[in-house]
C-alpha cells in the first residue's frame, strides 16, 4: 500500500535498514523516525530469538527491536516519535546514541477518542475515503478465515470487512 503511493519502503527481512537510510539520505540519517510498530516488533536474526527468550522467562515484557532501529538512523538532533505500544520494561534500547545524537523523543499512545470523533463526518462529507484500504469483504461467520489470512499477509491482505 505504502509503495504503491508515495512512499519508499525497506523489508528488514530482505535489506539492512540503517544501510539502506543512510543511502537514501547521503549518510546523514532521516530527520525524524517513527516507531509505530511496539512492543510486538520482530526482528531478523539471532536478536529475535534472544527477544522471545527473555519474553518467555518474563525477563522482558516487549521486543524493542524498531524502537532502536529508529534511534539509530536517525540523524543527530533528529526526533523519534514513538506511538507505537509499550507495556514494560526492555533491554538494549541505545540509550547512549540517543543522548550523543541529542534526539527528541516524542511518546504516547494516539489519542484516538480525539481523532476518531470527527472521522465519521468527513467520510460522510466525501472529504475522506478509507475505502482504499479494503482490500476482503466477508461474511461474519468467515471471521477466523479472514483473520488467519490477515495475520499470515496472505493474498495481498490489508483489512478485512466483515458483513453480518
Amino acid at each position: 500500500m505504502a509503495r504503491a503511493s508515495w512512499a519508499q519502503t525497506i523489508n528488514y527481512e530482505e535489506e539492512d535498514v540503517s544501510d539502506m537510510l543512510m543511502e537514501m539520505t547521503g549518510g546523514r540519517g532521516p530527520d525524524s523516525c517513527v516507531d509505530a510498530v511496539g512492543l510486538e516488533a520482530h526482528a531478523p536474526g539471532p536478536i529475535h530469538y534472544y527477544d522471545r527468550m527473555k519474553q518467555a522467562v518474563m525477563l522482558e515484557s516487549d521486543r524493542p527491536y524498531a524502537l532502536c532501529q529508529a534511534i539509530l538512523a536517525c540523524r543527530n538532533g533528529g526526533t523519534v516519535s514513538v506511538p507505537g505500544v509499550y507495556g514494560g520494561f526492555d533491554d538494549k534500547i541505545p540509550i547512549g546514541a540517543m543522548m550523543n545524537k541529542g534526539l527528541t523523543i516524542k511518546t504516547g499512545q494516539t489519542h484516538v477518542p480525539r481523532y476518531f470523533g470527527p472521522l465519521p463526518e468527513h467520510i460522510k462529507q466525501g472529504e475522506i475515503d478509507p475505502s482504499f484500504i479494503i482490500t476482503h469483504r466477508m461474511r461474519l461467520e468467515d471471521a477466523p478465515k479472514g483473520f488467519d489470512i490477515f495475520t499470515n499477509k496472505e493474498d495481498g491482505c490489508i483489512k478485512v470487512v466483515l458483513k453480518p
